[in-house]
């Protein structure tokens, strides 16, 4: 009987409201891709619920959590705790499932760093523009502009780690941006090399939006 194959991480990354976790839902539905659930201390928004989108505990927990070196990467975004289980992650890999992350820069950094023995690709994600990411915030949290002034705020500083990864890609339609990481993932999984794309032109995009 044949030796089964690790699976490989998959992460995805984006400054809050380029409509990653819409797409890392997408990619879940492949055959052997499992999201990430993680843990977190924020409170749940109205469509979420627990277990399925996130693990929600309070601040005391999760900072045991981290005192017990429970977490493959975890980080602090807007006064909240998100953080992956590491136990969890490796008995997917191990299984041979396909994991997929929906995580910021310093979580993907994290999970870097540990030298895992699994194949990682990393994809950062872009909104077409500043005005429509303000837009898909105001209608996340519910027309709450203060909460998506906040974001816009630290989008600056999330834009810029684009670098980091070994792909990025403008989300201007869910379809077209889906279809270019399926093939983005299936070209990685095959070579080791990285692909090249078209940098200038994101470099281009992002000035804009930093405009």
């Amino acid at each position: 009987m044949a030796e089964k194959k690790a699976g490989i991480i998959v992460i995805l990354s984006s400054p809050s409201g380029a409509g990653k976790t819409t797409l890392v839902k997408k990619i879940s539905t492949r055959k052997k891709y499992k999201i990430s659930i993680s843990h977190t201390t924020r409170k749940p928004r109205a469509n979420e619920r627990n277990g399925k989108d996130y693990y929600f505990i309070n601040s005391s927990k999760f900072k045991k959590l981290i005192k017990e070196k429970k977490f493959l990467e975890y980080a602090k975004v807007f006064k909240n705790y998100y953080g992956s289980l590491r136990e969890n992650i490796i008995t997917k890999l191990e299984k041979g499932k396909n994991v997929i992350f929906d995580i910021d820069w310093q979580g993907t950094k994290q999970i870097k760093n540990n030298k895992l023995n699994y194949k990682i690709i990393t994809i950062f994600i872009l909104p077409p523009s500043k005005k429509e990411l303000f837009e898909r915030l105001l209608k996340r949290e519910k027309k709450d502009k203060k909460i998506a002034a906040e974001r816009m705020k630290q989008f600056k500083n999330d834009v810029m780690h684009w670098k980091d990864y070994d792909f990025t890609v403008i989300n201007d339609k869910v379809e077209k941006c889906y279809k270019l990481i399926n093939n983005f993932i299936n070209l990685q999984k095959k070579q080791n090399s990285k692909i090249k794309f078209n940098k200038r032109f994101i470099k281009t995009h992002i000035k804009n939006l930093l405009n």
